[in-house]
């Protein structure tokens, strides 16, 4: 049989069992008319309502569609688990969320499948993430959001998509939903990957208080306040207070002030909420430290580099909600304004840039952040098929103060960087879902996204860095006036997905999308390099980068509760990105990477076969390269293959390359909760993280790391708790974070011989290769009491020691 009559063939059937689906749906059910305009009638239909709005409920017949909205209704059964568009979307309920150990609040996260969340640079900082083959540094292609307000940061002053959730107080969520791929009309920049929703409770019932003290000079403190009929609805404040040493020879001394006052009336559907939240943070950190200083003995696992890194960082926020719905029609409009800080001074490579006073540098960023959401809902019907069409709107402005200096000791001494840029967006989506029969939907929409960004430098003549020029004399590299500009982009993101089923329990998914990630602006206008000179002393070209970068991704997938019980899903993705681009904040320059391609299978479970115990388990399998040659480091690789620099050895580790630095192969999580309401309860959570290429060529490598995570507690039926919780149980000694570059420590052969000018320029300026690491902590235990504010009674402490009797 030829192609085109198998294509011919094949389009038959599929169009022969949609109408034969449709004229089945058409005989058995008589749909209630619909009136859109004028006097609106209701109609009472099962729906679920979820953070991207109220979809279908796939059952053995059709439901008339109900209006979209962004938020579950605050039920008292509390939220419940949206009807899914992918194999890929997961949905938590704050409760869930609480149920496994974690040590830091953006670790709360890890109930995700795949996505691990780490850190290299102190508690204060936003944390590291890797999802799908991504290595997302701060969340460059994860979107984070908390109460409708995004948390990514686009032209940040350490890196794009900078996503800081320490300020989350996991305590208040009410639920989480994550989302994988560019397939959900409602997901625009940096959700490549995966977005993640975190909603705050609306009303808190009974106030509480805990604290909890532990290994390593660890306290934190939490109470919250409910405030009953106040204005109409009801408020509640929370108050956390932290501090945090760590168990490295400079102490982090991290100290930590964080607080929410929020107000609602109504419901999530029918209501109103306006939520304040202020946050503070300063700490010291021990940043990743090479491999070879440790085996030297030049310092300990524990040691640091430079003594003063660290940093401090301020977030105050006023967000707030309003909803309605009415017969077939349904609105939402959030809206938020926030302001931020941020100082950080770190050290990376030591002594490779200056031999005298060492390479730190201090990156800040101060900016001010308004935007909208949007949302209209209607549902309708469609020569008798029930559908639901969603437009929505998505605007934020972004303005910004940000820079880079050269420092020492925290001192900054030069300007690399001085910009105020004002980057704004507008954003418009809509989709629709239509339930073509009772075993077939689809969801068919897009988004078109317009970015408008302005820097002007603000780097002064005298400010500007000082380089040797080819004849040995210093020049100012002033060309911040050079690199102010502005540039605009537009994009359009189709996204589809077909969902078929329920058949015994099991439904399967099909998605398409595109979608994108924004970059540096910075980096989009700039048109010199702001830290070399050319060959002949002038200023260094560099091509600007695109605004807007698009990705490509495909899911297929299923999900299944066919096992009472047990709730399983498998997911088969591919994602294409344009580029690897990024602007480097430790540099100030702009890196145009290659195309990448990652492809891979997740497979995640829950098992829940009594009310008292529950299993999860999950595993990622991911392959991820660059596309294409690069050839700046092909030309690179032979500078280092030349008769002076072959001796040392710094050709290793730089060959060019398609291993995608720091994508993680595979990941697993298992987990297991046991307990009731009341009484005792425990958990375990275990975490493994493959090991991964650090190079382009694959010469460096990172260990394989797992940790095992321990609870064991008692609650009392009037909200005491007691609880103990354990990290990394067996004291693994392998590594929270690892990366492969070049470094130079006094210590060092190289460091003399590059001092001296006797090394060559190409060797001297990539260090000695090595594999730079933050270990994991030591085994830490942390002891948690808490219950209710009002001190009305005290827990009986002789209960579960009758328990255990008995």
């Amino acid at each position: 049989m030829s192609r085109r009559r198998l294509a011919t063939s094949v389009s038959s059937v599929v169009v022969g069992l949609v109408l034969l689906g449709t004229e089945a749906l058409a005989h058995t059910i008589s749909l209630p008319k619909i009136d859109v305009g004028g006097q609106r009638r209701s109609v009472t239909v099962p729906h679920v309502h979820t953070p991207s709005g109220t979809r279908i409920v796939s059952s053995t017949r059709p439901s008339p569609v109900v209006p979209a909205v962004s938020r579950p209704p605050a039920e008292p059964s509390g939220p419940q688990p949206p009807p899914i568009t992918s194999s890929s979307e997961k949905f938590f309920t704050g409760k869930e969320v609480n149920a496994l150990p974690f040590k830091q609040p953006g670790e709360a996260l890890e109930i995700v499948p795949g996505l691990i969340v780490t850190q290299h640079s102190g508690d204060g900082k936003a944390n590291q993430y890797y999802l799908r083959g991504f290595n997302l540094d701060h969340g460059a292609d994860l979107a984070l959001y908390l109460d409708g307000m995004p948390l990514n940061m686009r032209t940040h002053g350490h890196g794009q998509g900078y996503a800081d959730a320490n300020f989350l107080i996991p305590e208040l969520l009410a639920y989480v939903l994550a989302r994988k791929g560019p397939y959900d009309a409602q997901d625009g920049d940096f959700s490549s990957a995966g977005s993640i929703y975190m909603q705050y409770k609306d009303k808190i019932d009974k106030g509480f208080f805990q604290v909890t003290g532990g290994s390593f000079a660890y306290a934190r403190a939490l109470a919250v306040v409910p405030y009953q009929d106040f204005a109409g609805g009801s408020a509640y404040g929370a108050v956390e207070a932290q501090y945090y040493n760590g168990p490295w020879e400079r102490g982090d001394n991290l100290h930590r002030i964080n607080s929410v006052l929020r107000w609602a009336r109504g419901t999530q559907l029918d209501g109103a909420a306006v939520t304040f939240m202020g946050y503070a943070n300063k700490w010291y950190s021990t940043d990743q430290i090479p491999e070879r200083a440790v085996y030297s003995g030049l310092k300990s696992l524990w040691g640091t580099l430079d003594p003063t890194d660290g940093g401090d960082t301020t977030r105050f926020s006023l967000s707030g909600r309003w909803s309605q719905t009415e017969g077939n029609h349904a609105s939402r409009v959030e809206f938020y304004a926030m302001h931020s800080t941020l100082d950080l001074y770190n050290n990376f490579t030591y002594y490779l840039a200056n031999q005298t006073l060492g390479d730190q540098f201090r990156q800040f960023d101060r900016r001010t952040m308004i935007g909208v959401n949007a949302e209209h809902a209607i549902k309708w019907d469609s020569f008798g098929l029930p559908v639901q069409t969603r437009v929505g709107l998505q605007s934020r402005y972004d303005d910004i103060r940000l820079g880079l200096q050269d420092s020492f000791r925290r001192t900054p001494y030069d300007t690399v960087r001085n910009d105020a840029v004002g980057e704004g967006s507008v954003s418009v989506w809509t989709d629709t879902t239509v339930q073509w029969s009772p075993w077939l939907r689809t969801v068919t929409g897009g988004r078109f996204d317009y970015y408008n960004a302005s820097v002007t430098s603000l780097q002064s003549l005298l400010g500007a860095p000082v380089i040797a020029t080819s004849e040995g004399l210093p020049a100012f590299l002033w060309t911040g006036p050079f690199n102010s500009n502005s540039k605009d982009a537009s994009l359009f993101s189709p996204k589809a997905s077909i969902i078929v089923g329920p058949f015994q329990k099991t439904e399967l998914y099909f998605n398409y999308g595109e979608g994108f990630h924004s970059t540096d602006a910075r980096g989009a206008v700039q048109s010199f390099s702001a830290s070399e000179l050319s060959d002949t002393d002038g200023f260094l070209t560099v091509s600007s980068i695109p605004l807007l970068v698009k990705s490509r991704g495909a899911e297929i997938g299923w999900r299944t509760k066919y096992i009472e019980g047990l709730d399983s899903s498998m997911s088969f993705f591919w994602l294409n990105l344009d580029s690897e681009n990024q602007f480097e904040g430790d540099s100030g320059t702009t890196t145009f990477g290659r195309p990448s391609r990652r492809y891979g299978i997740e497979f995640a479970n829950h098992y829940r076969p009594v009310s008292w115990i529950s299993f999860d388990g999950d595993v990622a399998l991911v392959h991820a390269r660059y596309r294409g040659v690069d050839q700046l480091q092909a030309f690179a690789w032979l500078d280092l293959l030349t008769p002076e620099a072959l001796p040392y050895g710094t050709f290793l580790g730089n060959a060019p390359g398609n291993y995608l630095q720091n994508s993680v192969g595979i990941t697993a999580m298992g987990g297991l909760e046991i307990g009731e309401a009341t009484g005792w309860f425990g958990a375990l959570k275990y975490r493994y993280i493959g090991s991964r290429p650090l190079t382009e060529d694959g010469y460096l490598q990172s260990p394989v790391t797992g940790t095992l995570s321990a609870r064991l507690g008692y609650r009392w039926a009037d909200g005491w708790r007691l609880q103990v919780d354990a990290f990394n149980v067996f004291n693994s000694r392998s590594d929270q974070i690892t990366y492969g570059y070049g470094s130079l420590l006094p210590t060092d052969p190289l460091y003399s011989a590059c001092v001296n000018g006797v090394a060559p320029s190409a060797v001297c300026g990539v260090g000695v290769m090595d594999r730079h690491f933050k270990p994991l902590e030591p085994t830490a235990v942390r002891l948690t009491f808490g219950g209710p504010i009002s001190f009305e009674s005290l827990p009986d402490f002789t209960a579960p020691l009758r328990v255990v009797s008995d």
